[in-house]
């Protein structure tokens, strides 16, 4: 579950909140491929686990993020069961990142979560220590939010990250998203409440 869409489950019953436009749901299920000059990203396929095992399961990875260190093999294949079932709900999901030389799924970068009424989307991120510092994210995260603006009915992006993250704001930044202040606490995050930093981009921005 992504960062507000518990509270909004809370404040706002299932069958009272705006569903995804048919289009919306299609392009979830979908998740076309999409390619840059050293990425492919496309839909997560069961041979992938063993690559995502490989990131997963380190700590440093796992830190800023809400899903814990993969313990094993196990770990990395329900996760991928999961991105597979929501692309058959037509349900926000992820694309796996995947490294053009060396042919690896190193990441994955996708959509948290989506307000049909306000028309907004939550991104997120993740990618494996060895490729950090390197535009990776960078190049990903830019593609998928041409993708979003040019291909789906959408006003606004957004993401946040913890205050310990700022590499990661930087990234969205770079991106062109724009910083919107930190909510205190907003997150409870592996036993613990976290500060997170919240970024945004919207339609006439991107334009």
């Amino acid at each position: 579950m992504s960062y507000f869409s518990f509270l909004k489950s809370w404040l706002m019953p299932e069958d009272t909140q705006t569903p995804a436009p048919r289009e919306i749901q299609s392009v979830f299920s979908s998740l076309p491929e999409l390619e840059t000059e050293r990425l492919i990203l496309r839909k997560a396929k069961l041979r992938d686990a063993a690559h995502i095992f490989q990131y997963a399961r380190d700590p440093e990875v796992s830190r800023y993020v809400l899903w814990d260190t993969h313990e094993t093999l196990a770990d990395s294949r329900a996760y991928v069961r999961y991105l597979r079932r929501q692309y058959a709900l037509g349900a926000p999901s992820s694309w796996v990142i995947v490294h053009r030389e060396s042919m690896r799924t190193i990441g994955t970068i996708g959509y948290m979560s989506y307000d049909a009424e306000n028309e907004v989307l939550e991104v997120g991120y993740s990618l494996a220590r060895e490729f950090w510092n390197q535009g990776i994210m960078t190049e990903a995260l830019k593609k998928v939010i041409a993708f979003s603006f040019e291909t789906l009915a959408v006003n606004r992006l957004e993401a946040v990250h913890e205050i310990g993250n700022p590499a990661s704001g930087r990234v969205l930044v770079k991106c062109g998203m724009k910083y919107e202040g930190v909510l205190r606490e907003r997150v409870r995050k592996k036993g613990r409440y976290v500060d997170v930093a919240m970024y945004g981009i919207i339609r006439r921005d991107y334009l």
